[in-house]
């Protein structure tokens, strides 16, 4: 969302200036510099200074303006391409032999950051609900703390519930955005029977599903290694504490926080980590770790680059025997 609003900001702004800017002549006052005026065309707004400049009659006979036509269907290409390359949901497949008495179909939800996926998320819904699980995994991220958006992230919840029981672990932007911001949206999301699993385990029959919150992955003490007994299955957000999950024993790790490396390099990988670690050897899908199963979602949304290219947003589903 935050390249739409960036989008909807530019073009309003450059709209009014052509029109502020014929104001002045026409009174004879200080003029907007046309510099300025191609300087908001530029930078996203060339369809609000093509208006601008049609509705108001302002510029079209200078021809330093004629780049703006040109920049307006640019943009019109560039934006469609990245907003298809946002908005576009594709599921990513996965099956690992854990040795259960019966087949356990896990859709995995990740980074979300406030993306809009359909009114009440049912685009978003709709193609989890297809995939027909028997429980969902939010592995974190599901609000931003640059762009906090409650009611987004609620009416994930609220048709997620509807479809299989879901279970949720903290990410670190809800650790950013701190326990007063975040308190509102948690109290609604178990009044909606979500399961939050931030250090703790329940035996779910067949396996263990563990979790570990994102403030504690540098210091965890809340449960010790499992024995070998039954398979372990763990929800974590952040991939770059495998060594940690392999110590507790897990047996299936459920991750996210990488976004697929932002852009996708054909044949290279993912480009940068959060934490600006470029091409990272991790960054999607399902790595064996000797023996522990890593999955790696390339999340839904985005949070300091609006853009994702050649990285579509993704619903991990996972069939566990």
């Amino acid at each position: 969302m935050i390249l739409v609003y960036w989008l909807i900001f530019v073009n309003l702004i450059a709209f009014i200036l052509y029109g502020y800017d014929k104001s002045c002549a026409k009174k004879n006052k200080r003029r907007v510099p046309e510099r300025t005026l191609l300087f908001w065309a530029w930078i996203g707004g060339s369809v609000g200074a093509f208006l601008g400049m049609r509705f108001f009659h302002h510029k079209t006979l200078k021809p330093k303006f004629f780049v703006v036509p040109v920049l307006m269907v640019l943009e019109i290409i560039i934006c469609c391409v990245c907003l298809y390359q946002n908005y576009h949901l594709v599921t990513t497949d996965h099956e690992v032999d854990l040795g259960l008495s019966s087949e356990v179909t896990i859709v995995q939800i990740s980074d979300l950051h406030n993306q809009f996926f359909g009114i009440k998320q049912k685009t978003l819904l709709k193609k989890i609900e297809a995939q027909k699980p028997d429980i969902i995994v939010v592995t974190g991220d599901v609000v931003d703390k640059s762009h906090t958006n409650i009611d987004i992230a609620v009416d994930f919840f609220e048709g997620a519930v509807k479809i299989a029981p879901v279970y949720y672990i903290t990410g670190n932007h809800e650790l950013w955005l701190g326990s007063e911001k975040t308190a509102p949206l948690f109290e609604k999301m178990k009044s909606l029977g979500v399961i939050f699993m931030d250090d703790t385990y329940v035996d779910m029959g067949d396996y263990i599903l563990a979790g570990i919150g994102d403030g504690s992955l540098d210091s965890f003490v809340a449960y010790g290694p499992f024995d070998d007994s039954k398979p372990v299955i763990m929800l974590a957000h952040e991939p770059q504490y495998n060594a940690l999950y392999q110590k507790l024993g897990a047996d299936l790790v459920f991750t996210g926080h990488y976004h697929g490396g932002q852009i996708i390099i054909p044949g290279i990988g993912g480009f940068v980590s959060p934490e600006f670690e470029i091409f990272p050897k991790l960054y999607q899908g399902m790595t064996d770790m000797g023996g522990m199963q890593l999955v790696i979602s390339r999340g839904l949304g985005n949070s300091i680059l609006p853009v994702r290219i050649n990285n579509f947003p993704e619903i991990v589903v996972v069939k566990v025997r």
